[in-house]
């Protein structure tokens, strides 16, 4: 939801300054908000709050963020899939010298604000919550040409492909796995993308523990919210 957000008001920010004359006061906006985006963690798209760095690839991200993928036996680089060391991973102090040095402008209120201050300005703004109640709803944007099964199982629980446990909601099977099958090196079939009428029920991941962190740690209408009738449209929509 947030980043569908922000989205938004980066599209309207960009429209107002192309609005705006040559040399106005737009003009020195663009500059700001890219400083921004230049300190944001991929993975939850906010500026880096307490930033580490992979030493292999020199890929930065929120401590917190990267934090689930030090946990499988070996782990890849969320950004370019690139194999590292999690003892190689450290604390970014030039990052953080650097968010306490920028400022840009808040999304809501424009006032310039420290980037380290960013995320805790953002979250008592009330110009941001406003825009946030006020973002366009999400929508498909083309209705599913799959065939809706008449048979579709239930993608509320799931069941552990490698013991078999059952009722499993999909956070809950992270936790089951990395608690009981972290180092368990069979290759087994996604139950949550095998439930979906798109998946592949044969085919099976070589590192089902990394793809369950990367793709499945978040369930999907945790963030978006769908009418009974769009839920019909959600399958257009494939994640991989």
């Amino acid at each position: 939801m947030m980043a569908m957000f922000r989205s938004f008001v980066s599209a309207s920010s960009q429209l107002r300054q192309q609005q705006q004359p040559n040399g106005g006061p737009g003009s020195l906006a663009a500059p700001a908000e890219s400083i921004e985006s230049q300190f944001s963690c991929p993975i939850c798209l906010e500026v880096y709050h307490k930033p580490v760095s992979i030493a292999s690839c020199a890929h930065t991200f929120c401590g917190e963020c990267l934090q689930p993928c030090l946990q499988v036996t070996s782990p890849l680089c969320p950004l370019c899939r690139v194999p590292f060391d999690p003892k190689k991973v450290e604390r970014s102090s030039s990052v953080e010298k650097q968010l306490a040095s920028y400022k840009a402008p808040c999304r809501g209120c424009n006032k310039k604000v420290a980037l380290v201050k960013m995320r805790s300005h953002i979250a008592s703004c009330s110009k941001v919550q406003e825009q946030m109640a006020n973002c366009p709803k999400f929508v498909p944007v083309v209705p599913t040409s799959q065939p809706i099964p008449s048979n579709i199982p239930n993608r509320s629980t799931f069941v552990c492909p490698f013991c078999g446990a059952r009722n499993l909601d999909q956070q809950e099977l992270v936790k089951h796995c990395m608690e009981n099958h972290r180092n368990d090196p069979n290759k087994v079939v996604c139950p949550v993308c095998s439930a979906m009428p798109w998946g592949d029920p044969s085919y099976k991941s070589s590192n089902f523990l990394q793809h369950l962190l990367h793709r499945h740690k978040f369930s999907y209408d945790t963030f978006v919210h769908l009418d009974p009738e769009e839920h019909l449209h959600q399958d257009s929509f494939i994640f991989s």
